[in-house]
């Protein structure tokens, strides 16, 4: 038999073949230069994604630190995928390659190991004209306006109504947040409080978050609240909810967080930031309002039934002092 090229001259063709068509991913795309841009540019291109690339984008977007830490070879294996599949992943971004994504995951982790005098200084230098706290105080009311912005740009109504409606026959609703997300948490439990809504904060100071937990039924609901990097605990308390069939309204960054998976309904919440820090207007103007719209939801929806039936107060909403 004559071969029509040599064993060797295959494989060769083979490879370029590959690269021409990793090459075809990439026409046009560029690629993302920061960590909240390779978050959006993987939620756009999820419903795209073949299921080992997502499987590839969802271990990457929970696990940053360990995406800029760990080899092609570690990550793969931890994420249950192939190395080529993360070289594909990246390519499908923009990248040239798992390098070049990579990439974007250091330099994340080395803006987050900056420590907070360090953030202060870069502050200081971009200050040119005026003040050092009027440099400052502007950055702030510029990233709370970009949140604020994009969140009416971008909140789903429609989406914002189901999370109500779950959250407003709920006979106890548990409140699960921690780190940068506990503000919400916090001022959520204080507006049903004011308002006569039973709600439990998952943040016990005696350690007994777990048994708590095993209180909650199908009858209550939960509202989650984490970004990325997602709080373990927060991670962890989900999914005990979720296992026990708990209704999940979650509050967090990208439609590839692992919450978005184990959620009944959620809300997409991107922040700005200044000089690495991160606003939360966006995060707490849901905050604000998912209590009163629930409280109103209540009033109009339950005259002798829902809550009521359980002996809770249905308050008219009068405003929060």
């Amino acid at each position: 038999m004559e071969y029509l090229f040599h064993p060797g001259q295959r494989g060769q063709g083979m490879k370029k073949s590959a690269r021409a068509k990793a090459a075809s991913n990439t026409a046009g795309l560029a690629p993302p230069l920061d960590f909240d841009a390779l978050r959006q540019s993987i939620a756009r291109a999820q419903s795209a994604l073949p299921r080992r690339l997502t499987q590839a984008a969802e271990y990457a977007l929970a696990h940053p630190d360990e995406i800029a830490l760990g080899t092609a070879a570690s990550i793969a294996s931890a994420a249950e995928v192939q190395p080529s599949t993360l070289v594909r992943l990246a390519h499908q971004l923009g990248f040239g390659g798992f390098s070049e994504f990579q990439s974007v995951f250091r330099d994340r982790l080395r803006l987050r190991a900056a420590t907070y005098d360090e953030r202060l200084r870069r502050i200081e230098q971009g200050t040119t004209d005026g003040s050092y706290e009027d440099a400052l105080l502007n950055g702030f009311l510029t990233a709370a306006r970009q949140s604020i912005e994009r969140l009416s740009e971008t909140i789903d109504v429609a989406a914002f109504a189901r999370c109500v409606g779950v959250l407003a026959k709920a006979e106890t609703i548990y409140l699960v947040a921690r780190r940068r997300a506990y503000p919400m948490a916090a001022h959520m439990s204080y507006s049903f409080g004011k308002l006569s809504i039973r709600a439990v904060t998952l943040d016990s100071a005696n350690g007994i978050d777990q048994e708590i937990v095993t209180m909650a039924t199908a009858k209550d609901a939960a509202i989650v609240c984490s970004f990325a990097p997602y709080a373990p605990a927060s991670l962890a308390q989900a999914q005990s909810l979720s296992e026990r069939h708990v209704p999940l309204v979650v509050l967090t960054d990208s439609a590839l967080s692992p919450l978005a998976a184990m959620a009944t309904h959620w809300l997409e919440v991107s922040e700005s930031d200044f000089a690495g820090f991160r606003s939360l207007s966006a995060g707490m103007a849901l905050a604000t309002a998912l209590p009163v719209a629930v409280a109103e939801r209540r009033r109009f929806s339950f005259p002798a039934a829902g809550p009521a039936a359980h002996g809770q107060k249905i308050p008219a909403t009068r405003g929060i002092a």
